[in-house]
C-alpha cells in the first residue's frame, strides 16, 4: 500500500516546550546589558545579553582572567550578582588579583568547582546576572567517559552549562585556551554552540591588548576593544588613533599614515616601510599586514609604476603591534614603499586610503567619509583618495587618484594652507 508524500505520521515525542506568536515576544530580553567596561561593551555592540553564551579566546599570559575579573567586579558593583567558576586557580589566587585591580562587591562570588552538575546546579539556585566560568577545559559531568578537557568532555560540559543559562536567563561567559597555531582548543563545534565569540591578543611583550568578536549574533562582528596593561589591570584606550600616532616622527621616508576601519570604528595607524639593497632577489618581510597582500602591491608597483623592486628586501610594519589586512590600506602600503624606495617623504599632514588592483586601478573603500573624518580630527589636511570619492570633511583637502601613478604623482612632500578640495 503507498503511502501519500503529504501525510506525516504523528510525533510521539515530548510536547513542545513553547509555543508562541512571534508579536507577543518581548524582545526586551534580548537587549544587551552594559558591564561598565566600555571597550569590552563597544565590542559587544552595548554589553552582554541576558541568557546568551559567550567564548573568549587567548594565549595563557595575555590577560584574560584580569580582563574578566574586571567585567565581574564592575557588573557586581552594579547590584548584579556575579559567580566566577575557578577550575584552574585556587579562590585565594583569585581573590589576590580581584584586591589589586580595586574594591571588592560583595555580589562578586567564587565558586571553586570543576563538575558541570554542580555548577548548573547553583545557578538554578542562586540565579546570578553572570557566570564566568574559567576555563571550560577544566569543567567535567560524571556521565562522561573521558577526561577533563577532551572534545567529549568540552561539548557536554558546555551544553549544559549553556542550556542552564537559557533556562536562568543568565549572561554566560566561558573561557576557553588557544592551540599553538591560534586556533581555538576543543571541539570546532564549541565556536557554533555559543552565541559569540571573543578574541583577545596582544603580544605580551608589550602593553596593548587587542579584543575582537568572531561570531555575534546579537550585533555587529569585526568590531575592536583596545586595552593598556597596567599595574592596577586593563584599561580601555578610548581613543586609539591618538595612542597609536602618539609616538610618530614625521617627515621620515616609508612612513604613511593609514585610516582604518574595524567594524564600524574608524582609526588612525601608521606604517613604515624600509627598502635595504640586498643584492639578490629580494625578499618581503611584513608584521601586522597580509604578506601575500604585500606581495601583491610589490608586482604592481613593480609592473605599473616602474619600480625596479628585484634587489630589495622590503621590511614593513604597523606601529602599536595592530593587524590591518582589509584592501583599503593597499594604497597606504604602496605609497610608504615608494617613499622608502626614493627616499622621499610623504608629508606629514597626508593620509592615504584605497584598494589597488592588479592593473594599478584605485578602487573605492567602505565607510570612507568616516576614515576621512576622523584624519581630520587628528589634525591631517590632506587625503589621497580613489577618484570616486564624493566627499569629506571641510577643511580636508582631497587628492582624487584614478591610479596608483597618479596618486604617486600626486603625493605631495608638503601641505600648503588648509582648503577644501
Amino acid at each position: 500500500m503507498l503511502v501519500s508524500a503529504r501525510r506525516r505520521p504523528r510525533s510521539s515525542g515530548p510536547e513542545p516546550r513553547s509555543l508562541a506568536t512571534i508579536s507577543e515576544i518581548d524582545s526586551d530580553l534580548a537587549l544587551p546589558v552594559p558591564t561598565g567596561v566600555v571597550e569590552f561593551d563597544q565590542v559587544l555592540g552595548g554589553g552582554l545579553t541576558a541568557g546568551s553564551a559567550t567564548l573568549l579566546a587567548g594565549e595563557p599570559g595575555v590577560g584574560k582572567s584580569t580582563l574578566t575579573l574586571q567585567l565581574a567586579a564592575s557588573t557586581a558593583g552594579s547590584g548584579g550578582l556575579v559567580i566566577v567558576v575557578s577550575g584552574e586557580e585556587a579562590p585565594s589566587q583569585i581573590a589576590a588579583r580581584a584586591r589589586r585591580l580595586g574594591p571588592l562587591p560583595e555580589s562578586l562570588m567564587v565558586l571553586d568547582e570543576t563538575s558541570v552538575d554542580a555548577v548548573t546546579a547553583v545557578m538554578a539556585d542562586r540565579r546570578p546576572q553572570l557566570v564566568i566560568v574559567d576555563s571550560i577545559q577544566t569543567m567535567h559531568r560524571p556521565e562522561v567517559d573521558s577526561a577533563a578537557g577532551s572534545v567529549k568532555q568540552v561539548k557536554a560540559s558546555a551544553a549544559a552549562l549553556i542550556e542552564a543559562a537559557k533556562a536562568a536567563s543568565i549572561s554566560l561567559l566561558m573561557i576557553g585556551h588557544v592551540t599553538k597555531d591560534g586556533s581555538i582548543a576543543g571541539p570546532r563545534v564549541l565556536e557554533h554552540m555559543v552565541d559569540t565569540v571573543i578574541t583577545f591578543d596582544g603580544d605580551r611583550s608589550g602593553s596593548l591588548r587587542f579584543l575582537r568578536t568572531v561570531k555575534h549574533r546579537f550585533g555587529p562582528t569585526s568590531e575592536l576593544g583596545i586595552f593598556e596593561m597596567s599595574a592596577d589591570g586593563l584599561r580601555s584606550v578610548p581613543d586609539p588613533s591618538d595612542r597609536f600616532l602618539a609616538d610618530r616622527q614625521p617627515g621620515l621616508s616609508g612612513s604613511v599614515v593609514l585610516p582604518c576601519l574595524s567594524g564600524r570604528r574608524p582609526y588612525l595607524t601608521e606604517l613604515q616601510a624600509l627598502a635595504v639593497g640586498a643584492g639578490g632577489g629580494g625578499h618581503t618581510t611584513a608584521q601586522g599586514l597580509a604578506s601575500r597582500r604585500v606581495d601583491m602591491l610589490r608586482a604592481v608597483l613593480s609592473c605599473r609604476a616602474g619600480y625596479r623592486l628585484d634587489g630589495l628586501d622590503l621590511f614593513l610594519s604597523v606601529a602599536g603591534g595592530v593587524s590591518v589586512t582589509e584592501p583599503a590600506a593597499d594604497l597606504g602600503v604602496a605609497l610608504a614603499i615608494a617613499s622608502a624606495v626614493d627616499n622621499r617623504p610623504v608629508a606629514p599632514q597626508v593620509v592615504a586610503c584605497g584598494e589597488i588592483g592588479l592593473g594599478g586601478e584605485i578602487r573605492s573603500v567602505p565607510m570612507i567619509e568616516a576614515r576621512l573624518q576622523e584624519a581630520y580630527r587628528m589634525g591631517f589636511r590632506a587625503a589621497v583618495v580613489p577618484e570616486s570619492t564624493k566627499g569629506g570633511p571641510t577643511g580636508l583637502r582631497l587628492l582624487r587618484a584614478k591610479t596608483l601613478l597618479h596618486a604617486l604623482e600626486l603625493v605631495p612632500e608638503e601641505v600648503e594652507g588648509q582648503t577644501a578640495d
